[in-house]
């Protein structure tokens, strides 16, 4: 969230919920230092079932962000190149994973999706790989910023042409399979733009796993449209108790 003064000021928060699940495949971390104007979030959806995802999650929020804060020492510099870092981070966590598998069979298969939000004063760029969603909120309208690299865009896209039923398209069993992920291999797809969003005053960005869109975009917006003068505190907890009251079992 970001509000109007002199200088840019970031409000954070981060939350994470296991859901129904009896293991947890989410990670995240954000790094917003008190004073500075710029800061980062890593977020890693695991695939791969209990021990693998949860490692792959791990190794990829692990090796981002060190990568990530080393590079934001130096804010400037950053900036001057900041998706070729931005990629480059993604490669090093990807061939990382690849070495782990090597060294550990029995993770093959494992993987992680990425979406990293880099802010620097009122700039927002990005990385992302897999179907994380970052959604910005302005007034009153929410939208996805990043790409879907799941098969969902192109079910829908069945809806829109007439080829597939709504409902049929709503709970299309392919509807979660991923295009692109990091696995350790050659990553299909990867949407890391060449120019930032210009944030504006009131701004509010929601950096989540999949598991935030057992909610539709219409509760997500109301969420957001409700509680979008408290603090980014409030906002996470809100959107936990909203996924908590749906009680799905599948939901992660």
């Amino acid at each position: 969230m970001i509000w109007r003064s002199r200088e840019p000021r970031y409000d954070v928060a981060s939350g994470i919920s296991q859901g129904a699940r009896d293991y947890q495949e989410d990670a995240i971390t954000a790094d917003f230092p008190v004073g500075a104007e710029a800061g980062f979030v890593v977020l890693a959806d695991g695939m791969g079932g209990h021990a693998a995802g949860d490692v792959a999650s791990k190794i990829v929020l692990t090796e981002v962000y060190s990568e990530l804060k080393f590079h934001f020492a130096d804010v400037e510099a950053f900036e001057a190149r900041a998706p070729e870092i931005l990629r480059g981070v993604a490669d090093l966590a990807n061939e990382t994973l690849r070495q782990h598998s090597r060294s550990h069979p029995e993770t093959a298969g494992m993987g992680a999706t990425l979406v990293v939000p880099a802010l620097v004063e009122n700039r927002l760029w990005w990385i992302s790989v897999g179907d994380s969603p970052l959604f910005l909120f302005r007034g009153g309208r929410l939208s996805q910023l990043n790409e879907d690299h799941s098969m969902a865009p192109q079910i829908d896209f069945m809806v829109k042409s007439g080829l597939m039923d709504a409902g049929v398209a709503a709970n299309h069993p392919d509807r979660n399979c991923l295009i692109s992920v990091l696995m350790g291999g050659r990553i299909p797809k990867i949407d890391c733009p060449a120019r930032p969003l210009e944030l504006k005053a009131g701004d509010i960005v929601v950096c989540s796993s999949d598991g935030l869109q057992f909610l539709t975009d219409a509760q997500i917006g109301k969420v957001l449209h409700k509680y979008r003068k408290s603090r980014s505190t409030e906002i996470a907890e809100r959107l936990l108790e909203e996924l908590a009251r749906l009680g799905d079992p599948d939901q992660d």
